[in-house]
């Protein structure tokens, strides 16, 4: 969920997992620990944190009853990637806790790299939240769509956002304070029909619906072609500088997903990121 250091919303400290989720103006506090092998303590604070189910949260945030044996014993067949899925083993596929939240990271972080992604969509957040102090670390909970709807084009070029992707996001968030983009009415349609109803919305793509399908609705069954830094760690972690994703994804389906996953593991690990 982290993914980059500079992440202002979701906060570890080598022990405790941190946001704020809910109405950014009265967030409940989501802290997640694990206090023994195989189990996670799981608690909410805040005025309305009896709104929420801990539980329920937990296994959509953090994927824990996430079945990968598919994957992993697709990713046997590639030796390079079977030495990354079981030094990884383990990890789950995250998803985000609301849909406009998920659809802002996949616009946001549309044909640019994950730095400058994460940068902008740091100044994005701090702009437009409002921080709260913490266990001794400052969290932002993450805008409302009413807030990127309301805000001034302008400022938000002068953040970082392209033009296009200020129309994406005010025209999503449109959607979904008129509710005729509500996650509830597309959660039960299979994967090709749910990308399908993505994509009908301005600003939202293949790549970008394939994205939202995997981060937002946990289906493992989509790879998000095109994606030139998946590209780049494809074949700086396979080490085969010709390789291609599509015989390697067919090696995984119907778990393809979770390849996307690995490759960013694998990027941290190369920066020094991530430990395993």
């Amino acid at each position: 969920m982290r993914r980059l250091s500079t992440n202002v919303v979701d906060v570890f400290d080598g022990a405790t997992y941190r946001r704020l989720i809910g109405d950014p103006d009265e967030p409940t506090l989501l802290s997640v620990t694990q206090p023994e092998s195989g189990a996670l303590a799981v608690r909410l604070e805040g005025p309305q944190a009896a709104r929420f189910d801990p539980e329920a949260l937990v296994r959509r945030m953090l994927g824990t009853d996430v079945d990968l044996e598919p994957f992993y014993a697709g990713a046997r067949t590639v030796a390079w990637l079977n030495l990354l899925a079981e030094s990884a083993r383990g990890v789950k596929p995250p998803r985000y806790p609301t849909l406009w939240e998920t659809v802002v990271n996949a616009v946001v972080y549309q044909q640019i790299s994950i730095h400058a992604a994460g940068a902008i969509l740091r100044r994005v957040i701090e702009r437009y939240a409002v921080a709260r102090p913490v266990g001794g670390v400052r969290l932002f909970p993450f805008p409302a769509a009413r807030m990127l709807l309301d805000a001034d084009p302008l400022e938000l070029r002068d953040l970082g956002l392209s033009i296009n992707k200020i129309n994406a996001l005010k025209a999503v968030a449109l959607a979904i304070v008129e509710a005729t983009l509500v996650e509830e009415g597309l959660v039960e349609l299979e994967t090709p029909e749910l990308v399908a109803a993505l994509v009908a919305h301005k600003g939202i793509g293949p790549w970008t619906a394939a994205v939202i399908a995997l981060r937002g609705f946990g289906r493992l069954d989509v790879f998000p072609m095109n994606d030139s830094g998946a590209t780049a760690s494809l074949r700086t972690l396979s080490g085969d500088p010709t390789i291609e994703a599509e015989p390697v994804i067919a090696a995984l389906v119907p778990q393809q997903g979770m390849l996307y996953y690995h490759l960013l593991i694998g990027r941290l690990i190369a920066r020094g990121e991530v430990t395993l």
